[in-house]
């Protein structure tokens, strides 16, 4: 018999902190040390509570170089430490670590060293999901946005060009270098115009509304092609995830990719609020529900039953029993996928083979029902 843990608490959190997922308490962490570190900048308050803000950012310091220390362990233990000394979560975790420390051994002042701790908010980077669909974009959109980056370094290079040559005479002290110029060009491409550095010869002007123009296009550029590449991956991912919730469906398990494709392009997104009534008994029903997300409530003789993300309800419409057979209820914020019955039968007509899986399931509902 295996010897029972002294502490299971502290073993629990031992092996969340080695896990690859942000915990509760490194969340906090982050939080805290962000808040300090703006109070570190505040005169009054340093003063006012020197002691107890650098108390509590050394306490965020020993978690986080405690968590460092865990995860070494673990991955030595796998024979992976030098592969996650090397990863990029290693080198943020060591970062977080290491960076204040190192500061304060190169002789910077205490208020100095912590502004260091500002880069454990890149901790929390990895366990956004949106930001794992951007670089998943970026990666997928890196041809077209490169070629946009091109553009706008012609743009910036020849635009300051221009500015220099028809400006310096003019201007020597705010365009008297190509750098200055650069500096100009840059401001005026992305519509930031500081207004510190303005061409006045009319050819300048010429100039500088033509790079003014091509920074709106260039921009608008990058955007539309991250907007693309973001709505790709979302309907991506709705596919994905539509594909798994038909694939769950009895009468769609045996059916070939083609089959099940057409199925999930012929569902609609349906979103409703909790303690709507989605089907009321005896009522005579059109089409089948798949729940992407949420829960609903199915109200049976003596008893009610919960169903959540991935299951289905009202297929029985599908089969020929157009009779509501019970009420059913989101119980909180949900989203289902709708297969309409007209939609079904063209996809029976476009797949034959369907309706003999679709007679079996009828034949064997009936006898469930008897």
């Amino acid at each position: 018999m295996s010897k029972p843990e002294a502490f299971p608490g502290l073993a629990e959190f031992v092996t969340a902190t080695a896990g690859r997922n942000m915990t509760k308490a490194a969340y906090a962490a982050v939080t805290i040390g962000i808040l300090m570190v703006v109070l570190l900048t505040i005169d009054e308050a340093y003063a006012a509570a020197r002691h107890w803000i650098e108390g509590v950012l050394w306490g965020c310091l020993a978690f986080f170089a405690f968590e460092w220390l865990v995860r070494i362990r673990r991955a030595a233990s796998t024979g992976g430490g030098t592969r996650y000394l090397l990863s990029g979560r290693g080198l943020v975790d060591a970062v977080c670590a290491i960076a204040v420390p190192i500061a304060l051994l190169c002789g910077a002042g205490d208020r100095t060293a912590w502004l260091f701790a500002v880069l454990w908010i890149v901790k929390v980077f990895p366990g956004v999901p949106g930001l794992r669909q951007l670089r998943r974009v970026l990666v997928l959109e890196s041809g077209p946005l490169l070629s946009v980056l091109v553009l706008f370094l012609m743009v910036l290079f020849l635009g300051s060009a221009a500015v220099y040559a028809l400006e310096r005479e003019a201007q020597p002290a705010v365009f008297g270098n190509l750098p200055s110029a650069l500096w100009w060009a840059v401001v005026t491409l992305t519509t930031t115009g500081y207004g510190d550095a303005v061409p006045i010869t009319p050819l300048g002007r010429l100039v500088a509304g033509v790079v003014m123009i091509c920074g709106l296009g260039v921009f608008g550029l990058w955007t539309g092609i991250l907007a693309t590449g973001f709505a790709a991956e979302t309907r991506r991912d709705n596919f994905l995830r539509t594909w798994e919730s038909v694939t769950k469906v009895p009468f769609f398990a045996n059916l070939g990719p083609a089959a099940i494709a057409d199925v999930t392009h012929m569902l609609r997104t349906l979103d409703l609020p909790p303690r709507v009534v989605i089907i009321r008994k005896g009522q005579r029903g059109d089409c089948m529900y798949f729940i992407a997300s949420g829960e609903v409530e199915v109200d049976l003789p003596g008893k009610k039953v919960r169903l959540g993300e991935g299951a289905f309800f009202g297929e029985m419409a599908l089969l020929g029993n157009n009779l509501r057979s019970a009420n059913i209820t989101t119980t909180r914020l949900s989203k289902l996928l709708v297969l309409d019955l007209v939609d079904f039968r063209l996809l029976v007509a476009r797949h034959p083979d369907l309706a003999q899986t679709i007679d079996a399931e009828a034949k064997r509902r009936a006898l469930e029902n008897q």
